[in-house]
């Protein structure tokens, strides 16, 4: 990102350092717009300090390097990157007669190409440099020693150990520890094993390979396989384990006789396991190519098939999409047979079509070269003739149906019509049974006010009838009373008078004192007539009643009043009881005719 040559981030600056009016504004967009989702490159607001944040997307852009993210600000990147000397200002550094600046400065006596287009930036200075200074350290096999600073202050005897873990950290010295403690720290190139150990070997085991020869030792010496790993030049080993092994190499001969020795039995057990296991090749290659052979022919057989298939699929797809137009001809059936005319002419076009579909079928299976063009010309045709008919059919059943309806209308309006009349002639009735109500109210009305008048006009004629009863009885009790006080006068002057005259004077009377008989049966008699007089009340009470729920009238005819001739006619009163019970009887009639 920071040195490619195409859009690097140095290539960049000095493509906007030679623009007529540079910009560090554009150059920051051009660097965005190349690098643009790249993970080592972000905004400024990516920053986690704050001062940072404030910057634009134009001002600087973010750099996640191995020791963490960097902010750059790139408001000066283009003057700090322009490094060219002003022509005159170069010839006269030339010129001049000091052996030192002659030398930094030595152009052979010509002057440098100065201009935009030719001028040597302070980034490819700095990017030529670190190439070399590369380039020598490869050469050389340098070493660099790492240098932690104890503390930031730059004063002796105090350490912070947060600023030398971090400084460890970026260096990058943690993660190469953890790669050793997980890892094979010790690693070794085949050959310098070999070199290592050729003068203790055997002439047998010194014309090994240095990769065979370095199997066999770690096999033969029975070392855990989990504590060293071969890989294409080197061999690695588990910490502590190239220390062990080079101490076994290094024992005393009788101990590397035994080593050898073992080295040689393993040598002869792995190549019969080679021996053998190449045996097992060789049959498993048998049985690969009996098993290619096979998949051979189930390859030609399919590839046969798909071709096949490939040249008649269209007949056989042609010949299933014809049958599944049988369904539509049966449906088509079912929806003519709704037909009440033509019905017969609509089944023998079905028919004509169920023929079609029976022909074209046939000529796609006796035809192998018909094309699928042919098939879907004979399929357009067998289409068009069912949507010809079922147009056809339709339309005669949307006529039919028509006319179902108008019909039912028809059915409906009449329906409609006579339940309109019938309400008109329920409310015509009900009107008349209205008014003929309110007719009959009106005379029920009268009729009860004649009624009213004419109980107020019997009410009033009984009342003066009784009136005219009471007077009378009082004129006939007054009479009475007085026919009753000249007896009893009368009797006063007898009683003084002598008996003889008396006894003659009383054989004048022919009124003779009434007997037990007579009195029960007066009261006889009047129990009869109380009872008469309470059926003729009741008659009357119910005659009124039918009367008023069936309009009619009643002749208001009371009963007659019996008459006490006996009381005003014979009467004998001979002693001044008999004379009480008179007059008490008579008050009570008295009191009986004022309550009738």
């Amino acid at each position: 990102m920071i040195e490619s040559k195409s859009n690097g981030i140095f290539t960049l600056l000095d493509e906007e350092s030679k623009l007529p009016r540079p910009s560090y504004a554009h150059f920051t967009n051009e660097v965005h717009s190349a690098w643009n989702g790249h993970y080592r490159l972000s905004f400024p607001r990516a920053s986690r300090l704050k001062a940072h944040r404030s910057l634009r997307d134009d001002e600087g852009f973010l750099v996640r390097h191995f020791a963490g993210a960097v902010c750059y600000n790139t408001n000066q990147f283009i003057e700090k990157n322009n490094d060219a000397l002003h022509a005159s200002l170069e010839g006269l550094v030339q010129e001049s007669e000091n052996a030192l600046l002659n030398a930094l400065f030595s152009g052979g006596g010509k002057l440098m190409n100065v201009g935009k287009l030719s001028f040597i930036s302070v980034g490819s200075k700095f990017r030529s440099q670190l190439s070399e200074l590369l380039e020598k350290l490869r050469s050389n096999g340098t070493n660099f020693i790492r240098c932690i600073k104890p503390n930031s202050r730059m004063i002796d005897h105090e350490f912070e150990g947060s600023l030398a873990l971090a400084q460890l950290k970026y260096s990058g010295t943690n993660s190469v520890l953890e790669l050793m403690e997980y890892g094979y720290p010790s690693r070794v190139p085949f050959n310098e094993l070999y070199n290592m150990y050729k003068s203790y070997l055997p002439p047998e085991l010194a014309r090994l390979p240095p990769r065979t020869f370095c199997e066999a030792m770690l096999m033969s010496l029975k070392l855990n396989s989990n504590e060293f790993k071969f890989g294409i030049t080197k061999v690695f080993f588990r910490p502590g384990k190239f220390v062990e092994f080079d101490r076994i190499m290094r024992s005393d001969p009788e101990n590397l006789k035994a080593i050898v020795a073992k080295v040689k039995k393993w040598l002869i057990r792995s190549r019969w396991i080679k021996s053998a296991f190449a045996a097992i090749c060789v049959i498993k290659l048998k049985n690969r190519i009996i098993f290619r052979n096979k998949s051979v022919i189930m390859l030609q057989k399919a590839i046969r098939g798909h071709l096949v298939r490939k040249q008649h699929q269209p007949r056989y797809r042609g010949i299933m999409k014809i049958k599944a137009v049988e369904h539509n001809l049966h449906k088509m059936s079912a929806i003519a047979e709704q037909l009440k005319a033509d019905r017969e002419k609509m089944q023998a076009n079905i028919r004509d079509v169920q023929a079609m579909l029976k022909v074209a079928i046939e000529k796609i299976r006796n035809n192998p070269a018909i094309g699928a063009a042919g098939i879907d010309r004979q399929y357009a045709e067998i289409m068009h003739s069912i949507d010809t008919n079922m147009k056809l059919i339709n339309a005669r059943l949307q006529e039919q149906r028509n006319a179902e309806e108008q019909e039912r209308l028809n059915k409906i309006k009449l329906a409609l019509e006579a339940e309109r009349r019938a309400k008109e002639e329920e409310l015509r009735r009900l009107k008349e049974e209205e008014e003929n109500r309110k007719k009959k109210t009106e005379i029920e009305a009268r009729r009860k006010e004649e009624e009213a008048k004419r109980l107020r006009q019997e009410g009033e004629d009984r009342k003066a009838a009784l009136a005219l009863q009471v007077l009378s009885s009082a004129l006939a009790f007054s009479t009475a009373a007085k026919e009753l006080r000249s007896l009893l006068d009368q009797e006063e002057r007898e009683k003084q008078l002598p008996a003889p005259i008396y006894a003659t004077n009383a054989n004048r009377y022919s009124v003779l004192p009434p007997t037990q008989a007579q009195l029960e049966k007066e009261a006889q008699e009047d129990i009869q007539y109380r009872q008469q007089l309470e059926q003729e009340r009741r008659d009357h009470e119910l005659a009124l009643r039918l009367a008023q729920e069936s309009n009619g009238q009643v002749e208001d005819s009371p009963p007659a009043l019996r008459k006490y001739a006996t009381i005003y006619g014979v009467l004998s009163v001979p002693d001044n009881a008999a004379r009480a019970m008179l007059v008490q009887h008579l008050s009570v009639l008295l009191c009986v005719r004022v309550c009738l």
